[in-house]
């Protein structure tokens, strides 16, 4: 198996409080990095430095970008262009995938 090859699912793991984050994927166009975010945590408003991809995996909260409150859901996917505002409040155990690309 190619050693880039993950199955992020089993590298999930969620942190009695606050957020785990591991760099799963980078190279020199594309950074992958896993979240896990203890239930009741969040994600203050900041900007993206890059374009980006969100990809959730499985929880549950609100996701918000572009002035919209988004419910998060398991495979929810939400591509982000550089400077976007965004936030993210977790109800449950939640876990994404931030790719970021290097332009």
């Amino acid at each position: 198996m190619n050693s880039s090859w993950k199955n992020v699912k089993r590298l999930i793991e969620y942190p009695r409080e606050g957020i785990l984050s591991k760099v799963v994927y980078k190279s020199e166009t594309q950074e992958t990095t896993l979240f896990c975010m203890a239930k009741n945590t969040e994600l203050t408003e900041h900007t993206s430095s890059k374009n980006a991809i969100v990809y959730f995996l499985e929880g549950s909260g609100v996701f918000q970008f572009k002035n919209e409150k988004i419910n998060i859901s398991d495979g929810l996917y939400i591509p982000m262009e550089k400077n976007s505002r965004h936030s993210l409040g977790a109800k449950d155990n939640t876990s994404f995938l931030l790719i970021l690309f290097k332009n």
